[in-house]
């Protein structure tokens, strides 16, 4: 039996186990924003993991307590430091925090790599963390203090450090120092285990030196330990300076760019399809209000780069640019240019409804009060490339935040003028009018330089058409972008439109001529006031285009004309003299007109269907499946042993002759006693093992010498056992087994009840029954029997029927 170590040499070896898991946990830091949400976690899982540890090891618990125990743990510790949003007040669990615990064991993985860092505190994205320290330092301590070699510890040691670097992201943190002294603690600790393990015994008294030698046994280990992590401290620097010179140039690739995020953007329409509703319906209804926007910034809706000749929208292919944001208050985007300017909107949502999250340019952070109506926090998805923010449960009135915005640049057209078109990949166009390509050339005629050709693009379409969104007292004027409408618009004598076509038709004209351009959706008023409250209604709607410079980025062309520019209506008819009314009959019927191809129907027009059942509630019955499929898997162990136990009594009360159920009752009395932790004495026979189960059990043995006595009258009498005698004796045996769990607390009846301990002896003595079988030869080598099996000794007895009479021999 091994002897417990003195403590000072468990809190050493946790002292430098802890410190090595704390150096592998923080290769997450970067992905949680170095919260302090991922520091409880991380130092959390790693104490509750070594104290659960050490108490397994230093009160000898066995498997099943220990990690009952630490499930125990998980959902305790797991409600503060895993999901500290979904529990009330952060501490105290809920129910949503206990299905996030249940759930992220699979889930949070997941969404570990598809929430863009920072992934912040909610949805269970802590469990990374914590899980991943709670287990590893678990896996640590008990393989440092109950094997024999220490080495087995950098198992679980370097798995957390891999975890950090696959979940993690490419900017680790000082990757360098932190490997250095990674493996400098581990190879001195390994060290100190060895040595000590070798010549040290007992608190330090070496096993054939006198005390005054131990001082010396002491300061060689210490000078050997120093003098190692001398060497690994400067071989880490070296390896530190030389680093740079040698790595590659190419970023390292963790997983998390591997991983497409869950956004499908097939499901979310082009809020430019809307455009007519609100500049024509709802122009005088207020939207949204904003303050803090500066004097000619605009609020951005979207920014839309495809075209399938019906509809400008966001490029379906890119949704991978779409990450999932964990912690809105701080998103990652790339780093802006010098010209951008900084601001800070606060925006209330009124009419406005969509998923398209205003914002005013590249998105830094969006600060949700807690008081607000809708979930924008936790449904966010933002694209750094494109500038677009999306809420996956769309907004709605009530919600407010404040965007954290970089403006777009507002660069003069003399430095324009110095500088050329990006060379950004953008999706392919398809069914785009043949008339924008023919416009194009014409319009650009003999512009050399892309600033040039740009403007000659935007002053031809602002100065030559006309302005019209077909409200009331204007000149008629068709909606939508489609291939047929641009086309028209190209091909009239006067042009005659709003943004949603002027836009479509310069983006379609500047991608003909190999320019990156894009359609923006958003809003800005007429009047500003940067430290007031400004309503936006639906007549500061619009759409512009953006053409991306090298070195500079994306650059506003504002292509629509001025609003008063307008066309002269055709001059009226004179009216005619009235005549005297005559009853005139009724006209003929008339059939319906069909509409022009390019003429749909208004979006408030169509009616929505009714949902399905699975559309409805497919997302609750999902998130109720996936937690119970969670606790199943908790549970499963012991439902399984449970299930064991239940067909092994039933085989006992069912199966064979008479007499074989009463020697499989007395089979079960033993049974019961092995998960009670009171085991049976090998090779003894029935009455003898019952006086030892009466000398453990005391008051709780109920008869059990009977028991035994009336297992082997079944046994070896030559009578017949009635069926009347097998239900009492098994009714003996119900009487017996609740004595004994009325003698014992609640845990240790829930302890037997859920033990292996006596499936584990069955299959034991199962395959040693099977090797007496074989010969005497196996017999001699492997020993006598288990006497708990029912027999009268541990050898093997010969094989007969219950009711014959055994031999005098």
């Amino acid at each position: 039996m091994r002897t417990h170590l003195p403590l000072w040499r468990y809190a050493v070896d946790a002292a430098c186990l802890g410190a090595a898991l704390w150096l592998a946990v923080l290769g997450l830091s970067d992905a949680y924003g170095g919260s302090v949400f991922f520091v409880l976690a991380g130092v959390g899982g790693i104490v509750a993991g070594l104290g659960l540890a050490w108490v397994s090891v230093r009160f000898r618990w066995g498997a099943w307590r220990t990690i009952a125990l630490f499930i125990l743990l998980y959902v305790l510790l797991g409600t503060p430091l895993a999901t500290p949003r979904e529990a009330l007040y952060g501490v105290i669990p809920t129910l949503e925090s206990l299905r996030t615990l249940l759930a992220g064991v699979v889930l949070a993985w997941k969404d570990m790599l598809t929430v863009s860092p920072p992934v912040g505190a909610y949805g269970g994205v802590l469990i990374v963390a914590f899980l991943s320290a709670l287990v590893t330092s678990v896996l640590a301590g008990m393989m440092a203090w109950r094997l024999r070699s220490p080495f087995w510890t950098l198992l679980p040691l370097l798995a957390m450090f891999v975890i950090g670097i696959v979940f993690g992201t490419q900017d680790v943190p000082v990757p360098l120092l932190r490997g250095g002294v990674f493996v400098a603690l581990i190879v001195a600790w390994l060290a100190w285990r060895r040595y000590v393990g070798r010549i040290v015994r007992e608190g330090f008294r070496s096993l054939n030196h006198a005390d005054d030698d131990a001082r010396g046994v002491r300061d060689g280990l210490i000078r050997r330990v120093a003098i190692g992590a001398v060497v690994l401290v400067v071989a880490s620097g070296v390896t530190a300076v030389a680093a740079p010179l040698i790595s590659p140039d190419t970023p390292r690739k963790v997983l998390r760019d591997a991983v497409e995020p869950p956004v499908d953007l097939y499901e979310y329409p082009s809020p430019l399809t809307s455009f007519r509703k609100y500049v024509k319906t709802m122009a005088d209804e207020t939207l949204l209000t904003v303050k803090g926007l500066p004097e000619g910034r605009r609020v951005r809706l979207a920014a839309l780069d495809s075209y399938n000749g019906m509809v400008f929208t966001v490029d379906p292919s890119s949704g991978g640019n779409f990450a999932p944001v964990g912690d809105s208050s701080t998103i990652r985007s790339a780093e802006g240019e010098a010209t951008r300017a900084a601001g800070e909107l606060e925006i209330t949502i009124e009419e406005y409804d969509g998923v398209w999250v205003p914002a005013g340019g590249k998105l830094n952070g969006v600060e949700v009060p807690e008081d607000s109506q809708g979930d924008l926090a936790r449904s966010l998805f933002y694209s750094d490339e494109a500038e677009t923010a999306l809420s996956a449960t769309g907004l709605a009135q009530g919600d407010r935040y404040t965007a954290h915005v970089q403006f777009p640049v507002t660069p003069s057209d003399e430095v324009l003028s110095e500088a050329e078109f990006s060379q950004l990949r953008m999706p392919d166009l398809a069914n785009v009018p043949p008339m924008a390509a023919a416009k194009a050339v014409e319009y650009v005629g003999a512009a050399q330089g892309p600033l040039d050709r740009a403007r000659s693009l935007e002053t031809v379409l602002s100065t030559s058409g006309y302005f019209s969104n077909g409200a009331e007292g204007q000149v008629p004027s068709l909606s939508g972008h489609g291939a047929g409408r641009i086309t028209s618009l190209l091909d009239a004598e006067d042009m005659i439109g709003d943004d949603e076509q002027y836009a479509t038709a310069m983006a379609l004209m500047a991608r003909e001529q190999g320019m990156p351009a894009r359609v923006v959706m958003g809003f800005y008023p007429e009047e500003y006031n940067e430290s007031a409250t400004v309503e936006i209604t639906g007549s500061d709607v619009h759409a512009w285009v953006e053409i991306a410079f090298e070195n500079i980025g994306w650059v506003a062309f504002n292509p629509t004309p001025d609003d008063d520019e307008q066309p002269t209506p055709p001059e009226q008819e004179p009216k005619a003299v009235p005549q005297p009314q005559v009853l005139q009959p009724p006209p003929p019927a008339q059939e319906e007109p069909d509409l022009p191809p390019e003429t749909a129907p208004e979006p408030q027009d169509v009616e929505e269907e009714d949902l399905t059942f699975w559309e409805r509630w497919g997302t609750v019955i999902i998130a109720v499946a996936i937690s119970l499929g969670s606790l199943l898997i908790l549970l499963a162990p012991f439902l399984l042993i449970l299930a064991l136990k239940l067909r092994r009594r039933r085989r006992r009360f069912q199966g064979g002759s008479a007499g074989d159920r009463v020697s499989g009752g007395w089979q079960e009395v033993l049974s019961q006693a092995t998960d009670y932790g009171i085991v049976s004495v090998p090779g003894a026979t029935r009455r003898e093992n019952a006086r030892v189960l009466t000398d453990s059990l005391g008051s709780s043995a109920v008869a059990v010498v009977d028991l035994a006595d009336r297992a082997d009258r079944s046994t070896f009498a030559a009578g017949e056992v009635t069926e009347q005698e097998v239900a009492d004796y098994w009714a003996a045996v119900d009487r017996q087994a609740e004595a004994l769990s009325s003698s014992a607390t609640f845990w240790q009846r829930l302890k037997a009840k859920y033990s292996p301990r006596s499936l584990m002896h069955d299959a034991a003595a199962q395959a040693a029954a099977r090797r007496a079988a074989r010969g005497p030869a196996q017999r001699s080598r492997w020993g006598k029997l288990p006497g708990w099996l029912g027999r009268s000794s541990g050898e093997a007895r010969p094989v007969r029927k219950v009711n014959e009479k055994p031999s005098k021999e």
